[in-house]
């Protein structure tokens, strides 16, 4: 053994690959639970902040490749997790990394395992992560039970239904509504001050595959919280008499969610709103937007974003597949307030009559590393002047 790598021979012994729908195949050895999974192969660009991307909702569905090579050095804890559970199908890396640091309670792959996510390390990240840059976003199988050879994986990562089309939020909402945090003890975990301010307002949160630094967030910012599943319609909303309404960030096809669009269309003028990711994809297409997918989507937490209406640059945090198409937005109702700097793709817009804007990004996660938390607060400002 050498520096902190595990290079346990037994490890290495148990093949596995990850199979690209092309056919294109990058061995490894198996690090996680022993199962064959599909999944839609998506690379992040961060540097660390694993398990939160495990425990994201909005990666249900996808093998998230990371791209820097050495992965697991501060193991996983309670506190970091943005969800009850892991939801990636399956995850990647080049090495895994006996954790070292004082708030690891468990490792990484061990985690991995127990938790049921198939994952493999020893693979060439940047070939792989060329090639999804390159070629765009593919399905993939991964294989780790070596049951299975590269001609059926193909087969079956090409049949998967993959992601378009697909309702995922239905399949990551919460069966029922809920308030979040009523004790305030989750919410202090967030590295915020020793007690929560005083809570006089009320939002009800739309849980698309919500993340939990959301939830603290908006309570950090002195707001009570009203979690609600996905499929709530506007009118059951608006009788729990809200302060305002946010949107949350999901996974996949945000095209598939005609009953969200329907709901956020039905809230627009009747209640201040705001949105984060999907949740700006759903109100785009609720003011009668296009949305369409990105080449290989964005995923990572060192995007730069710019806000035009101050020419401030944020590092931001990102996932998703899809984007809203800024041309396709009525211009005499929506204005667009942030810019990727990376494709100039549309990270935020505002309605011009109505209390609503939304980005594309996470303000609730810190890149930056409070880049953009002023959002929250832009929230509250927004709710006050309705």
């Amino acid at each position: 053994m050498s520096g902190n790598h595990w290079r346990w021979q037994e490890r290495r012994a148990r093949g596995a690959a990850l199979v690209l729908e092309d056919g294109t195949v990058f061995d490894g050895y198996s690090i996680g639970a022993p199962l064959d999974r599909v999944g839609e192969v998506v690379f992040n660009t961060g540097m660390t902040g694993y398990q939160e991307i495990l425990s994201d909702p909005s990666y249900s569905g996808q093998i998230v490749v990371m791209t820097y090579p050495e992965i697991g050095n501060t193991g996983t804890n309670a506190d970091d997790m943005e969800s009850d559970r892991m939801f990636a199908n399956g995850f990647v890396v080049g090495e895994i990394n006996r954790p070292s640091n004082w708030r690891n309670v468990e490792s990484l792959d061990a985690r991995l395992a127990r938790c049921g996510i198939a994952a493999i390390a020893g693979v060439d990240t940047r070939a792989l992560t060329a090639r999804l840059r390159d070629k765009g976003t593919q399905k993939g199988m991964l294989s780790v039970t070596g049951a299975m050879d590269v001609a059926a994986a193909v087969r079956q990562a090409r049949q998967w239904e993959g992601l378009d089309g697909q309702d995922y939020a239905a399949r990551v909402t919460c069966a029922r509504p809920y308030e979040w945090d009523p004790d305030n003890t989750l919410s202090l975990r967030w590295g915020g001050p020793d007690t929560c301010p005083p809570a006089d307002m009320r939002v009800v949160v739309y849980d698309f595959g919500v993340k939990w630094n959301i939830l603290r967030a908006l309570r950090m910012s002195g707001m009570a919280v009203t979690v609600v599943p996905a499929h709530t319609p506007a009118e059951a909303v608006l009788k729990l008499r809200p302060d305002g309404v946010f949107l949350s960030n999901g996974p996949a096809d945000p095209a598939a969610l005609p009953y969200a669009v329907a709901s956020a269309r039905d809230l627009v003028g009747k209640v201040p709103l705001m949105g984060i990711c999907l949740g700006l994809q759903i109100l785009g297409l609720a003011l009668g937007g296009r949305t369409y997918r990105l080449k290989y989507g964005h995923h990572g937490c060192n995007h730069p974003v710019k806000d035009l209406d101050t020419g401030k640059v944020e590092i931001t945090s990102q996932n998703h597949n899809f984007a809203i198409d800024g041309e396709s937005l009525d211009s005499s109702a929506a204005a667009i307030t942030h810019v990727s700097l990376n494709d100039n793709t549309v990270e935020g817009f505002r309605h011009r009559q109505e209390p609503l804007f939304c980005v594309q990004y996470h303000p609730e996660a810190c890149p930056g590393p409070r880049d953009a938390s002023y959002l929250f607060d832009r929230f509250r400002s927004l709710i006050r002047t309705a």
